[in-house]
């Protein structure tokens, strides 16, 4: 079988699609990854083929800032590659309405690698959800209208439609996270499994490690690993991790991400990094703060750290109540002046750590990959998952 992989560019879109792969490709399958130079350099680390973007139409058709934007360019890039390697099955991401289009029209099974939970409507509803997160039908009510607009431009409107919300799916949607992330008593819509993190990483080297240490023991605190996303228009973490990290008892390890312009303060015990891997850093810490997004979420789950969490848009906030939900996290203050104190509460929270440890050893040993493998196998022969 000739796997396209078309996932969004950044790494928390990027490795899993890789892991999965990697699987295929140790299964005997022939797998090629579709993306811009960057994400192409890191296929190839991983031992895997690529397809130049930039030679399959819009070189930005695979950002996931432009996701709203971009999909009739995904459309023709993902049509242009499978076409070029002779596909028989396409792995993407969530929220790559082009992908799905594209296998559509090439009927081609696709199957999608989720976030670490469920954002859209259960089949079936469990327990009230807190009146502050938005309407999971709201959100994909705008969904289908940002599919539906691209089904358009790319001139399949006059064609059947897929049902409701499986026009998202695909041949399956692959969430990468715990049944425990989701709501109690809820129940997933057809077509949807949790396979657990699909985890891959670059290696990190000894020298950036010995750095990281050295600082780590210079300082000589506690250490708390920070992962930024974006902001979305709300606010920065900044002045809160100043207020937490100076003249505390803790230090931070602050990964930038995907965030805007760092702000530490002047004696801040605050490490800045940008790295292309997490793991070694949530190793080293004893909690993790996050925007709240699915990569940080479950690098910190699967190392049994638990966490503060600050969401600001798009799927953070369903992710955070998640975490919350399941125990494992409690939301960090908006005011600075009431984060040390919530630091120190969620650091010597006994619940909090015990049910990280508790998730994080499933998630642990899920092989995400292999069962994201088995699921695309199924699929391509015409068959159907329970």
């Amino acid at each position: 079988m000739r796997v396209l992989l078309c996932p969004f560019g950044s790494p928390g879109y990027l490795y899993p699609a890789i892991a999965v792969g990697r699987e295929l490709l140790a299964r005997g399958d022939e797998v090629y990854l579709l993306g811009r130079p960057e994400a192409r350099r890191v296929a190839a680390l991983a031992g895997l083929a690529t397809v130049d973007l930039q030679e399959c139409g819009s070189p930005l058709a695979l950002h996931v800032g432009r996701w709203m934007v971009d999909g009739a360019q995904q459309y023709q890039a993902i049509r242009h590659a499978a076409s070029a390697v002779g596909a028989d099955a396409l792995v993407t991401s969530v929220l790559c309405l082009g992908a799905l289009l594209a296998a559509e029209s090439a009927d081609l099974p696709a199957i999608v690698l989720g976030f670490a939970t469920h954002i859209w409507s259960y089949q079936s509803d469990g327990l009230r959800e807190p009146d502050a997160i938005r309407s999971r039908c709201a959100v994909l009510a705008e969904l289908l209208g940002h599919y539906a607009r691209v089904r358009d431009l790319v001139g399949m409107s006059g064609s059947a439609a897929p049902r409701g919300d499986r026009a998202l799916i695909g041949a399956g949607l692959l969430l990468r996270g715990s049944p425990a992330l989701e709501c109690a008593g809820a129940q997933l819509p057809e077509g949807l499994r949790h396979t657990g993190p699909c985890w891959w990483e670059p290696p990190a080297s000894g020298s950036e490690l010995a750095e990281i240490d050295a600082e780590i023991a210079r300082i000589g605190k506690p250490v708390v690993y920070v992962h930024l996303g974006r902001t979305f228009g709300g606010d920065s973490l900044w002045p809160r991790l100043n207020a937490m990290f100076t003249g505390s008892g803790f230090q931070a390890i602050v990964e930038q991400g995907r965030s805007t312009a760092p702000e530490p303060a002047a004696g801040a015990d605050v490490l800045l990094v940008r790295k292309p891997w997490l793991s070694p850093l949530v190793e080293r810490a004893g909690l993790v703060l996050t925007n709240a997004t699915s990569a940080p979420i479950l690098g910190a789950l699967r190392a049994g750290r638990p966490q503060l969490v600050a969401p600001n848009g798009s799927e953070q906030p369903f992710l955070a109540d998640a975490c919350v939900r399941s125990g494992t996290a409690a939301v960090l203050p908006t005011d600075p002046a009431a984060c040390a104190a919530a630091l120190g509460r969620a650091w010597g929270s006994a619940s909090l750590r015990a049910r990280a440890l508790q998730i994080g050893v499933g998630l642990s040993e899920s092989d995400g990959a292999a069962d994201a493998a088995a699921v695309l196998h199924l699929v391509s022969s015409g068959r159907v998952y329970a």
